[in-house]
C-alpha cells in the first residue's frame, strides 16, 4: 500500500475566469478512487481558492494587497471544497476538508497535531483535501501556489511519492509555450543539471507559482527522501499513470546522503528572510565546521528590520552562510553585537544566550 500526496495547482483546478474546471477534476477525482480501491491513502493539495473567490465576487484580476487576497480566499475556499466533496462522494470515497498554515508545520505542537489528525484521517479510509489557510497566513500568500506545503505534506506524513500536477506534461528545458524547440526533461537525479534552465515563470495569471515553486518542492522531498513527480493534470492518461506510481512527465530521484529534517527544509526552503546578520571569520567555521550555535559576539552587522522569531540570512565575507530563526529583533541586535554573552546579559537581563541556536539553523 502507498501513501501518495498529490498537489493540484490553480490552472488545473480553475478556468482563466476561475469556475471550477470539473472535466479535469472529475478524471483525478477517478484516479483517487481506483488507488482507494487498490488500498492506498492518497492526500490532495489544492491551490484555487482565491481565483475561485474572484469568480465569486466578479473581480477582473488578481488582487494584490493582502486583505483582499485573504477576503478572496475566504469567499472561495467553501466553493473549491464543495466540487472536490461532491466529485469524489460521487464516486464512493469520503473527504474531509483540512486548512493548514505554514506555522502549523514549523512549530512542533502544531506539526504533531497535524500529523495526528491526517493520519487518523487516513486510518479511516478519507481523502484529506487540504489547502493553505490563507485567511489567517501571517506571511505573504506567495509560497509556491501551495507546492511548498505540499511538499511539507508528503515529509509529514512520510509518503511513497509526491506528485504535482500542472497544466504542462512536465519540466522542460525552456517554457514549451514559448520556445517550440523545448524538450521535456524525463528524470532529474541532481538538482545541478537544472542549472540554466528558464523555470522561472508563472503558468498562470490565477497563481502564484510557476515551474520553478515545483522544483523547490521536489528538492525538498528527494532531500527527505521521497521521489517526486511532476506532470500533466490535464491528461487523464497521465494522471492515472502518475497515481500508479509510474513514470509520466518528470521523475525526480530521492537525493542519496544525509536526510534533512522537515522543519529545516521549511526554514531553508519556505520562511522568508526578514533581514542579514554578517558575522566575523570565527562564527563562520564554527557554523560550518561545527555545527554550533551563533552568539551575539559573533555578530558584526545586521541589515533589515526584524522581530524575534522572523528567519535571517547568516552571511560570512561575502558569500551565504545559512538561515536561522534569531532570538533578538534588528534592534537589539544592533546593540548587543559583538559582544560577550556576561555583558550581554548586564545589558539585557532576560536574554538568551544565542542570537540563532544552531537547532534553528540550517547551512546554504
Amino acid at each position: 500500500m502507498a501513501k501518495i500526496v498529490v498537489k493540484l495547482g490553480s490552472s488545473i483546478v480553475a478556468d482563466d475566469a476561475g469556475s471550477v474546471r470539473e472535466e479535469v477534476l472529475g478524471p483525478v477525482c477517478d484516479q483517487v478512487a481506483a488507488r482507494h480501491e487498490e488500498g492506498d491513502s492518497v492526500v490532495l493539495v489544492t491551490s484555487g481558492a482565491i481565483a475561485r473567490g474572484m469568480r465569486e465576487m466578479r473581480l477582473p484580476m488578481r488582487p494584490s494587497a493582502m486583505d483582499e487576497l485573504q477576503a478572496a480566499s475566504a469567499v472561495g475556499q467553501g466553493h473549491l471544497y464543495r466540487a472536490y466533496d461532491d466529485l469524489l462522494r460521487a464516486r464512493g470515497v469520503q473527504s474531509a476538508q483540512v486548512l493548514l498554515t505554514f506555522f502549523d508545520l514549523s512549530a512542533r505542537t502544531h506539526y504533531l497535531n497535524a500529523r495526528h489528525t491526517l493520519e487518523r484521517l487516513l486510518a479511516w479510509s478519507v481523502v484529506p483535501v487540504i489547502n493553505e489557510n490563507d485567511t489567517t497566513t501571517t506571511d505573504e500568500i506567495s509560497f509556491g501556489d501551495n507546492d511548498l506545503l505540499a511538499a511539507q505534506v508528503a515529509i509529514l506524513l512520510g509518503a511513497d511519492l509526491l506528485v504535482l500536477l500542472t497544466d504542462t506534461a512536465g519540466l522542460h528545458t525552456a517554457d514549451p509555450r514559448l520556445d517550440p524547440t523545448a524538450t521535456l526533461v524525463p528524470e532529474v537525479h541532481e538538482f545541478a543539471e537544472l542549472e540554466g534552465l528558464e523555470i522561472g515563470i508563472p503558468s498562470s495569471p490565477l497563481g502564484s507559482g510557476g515551474m520553478r515553486s515545483k522544483v523547490v518542492a521536489a528538492e525538498m522531498a528527494t532531500a527527505a527522501g521521497i521521489p517526486a513527480q511532476v506532470g500533466s493534470g490535464v491528461d487523464p492518461e497521465a494522471v492515472a499513470v502518475a497515481l500508479r506510481g509510474q513514470h509520466s512527465g518528470t521523475r525526480f530521484h530521492p537525493q542519496p546522503g544525509r536526510r534533512v529534517s522537515s522543519f529545516k527544509l521549511w526554514l531553508k526552503y519556505a520562511k522568508p528572510s526578514r533581514g542579514v546578520l554578517a558575522v566575523d571569520g570565527g562564527a563562520e567555521r564554527a557554523l560550518r565546521e561545527r555545527g554550533t550555535s551563533l552568539l551575539p559576539v559573533g555578530v558584526v552587522n545586521v541589515e533589515g528590520e526584524f522581530q524575534a522569531g522572523d528567519a535571517v540570512e547568516v552571511r560570512g565575507e561575502g558569500r551565504a552562510i545559512g538561515k536561522g530563526i534569531v532570538n533578538y529583533s534588528a534592534l537589539e541586535l544592533r546593540r548587543i553585537r559583538g559582544m560577550k554573552t556576561a555583558d550581554v546579559q548586564g545589558l539585557l537581563p532576560r536574554a538568551v544566550d544565542e542570537a540563532v541556536h544552531r537547532d534553528y539553523f540550517v547551512l546554504e
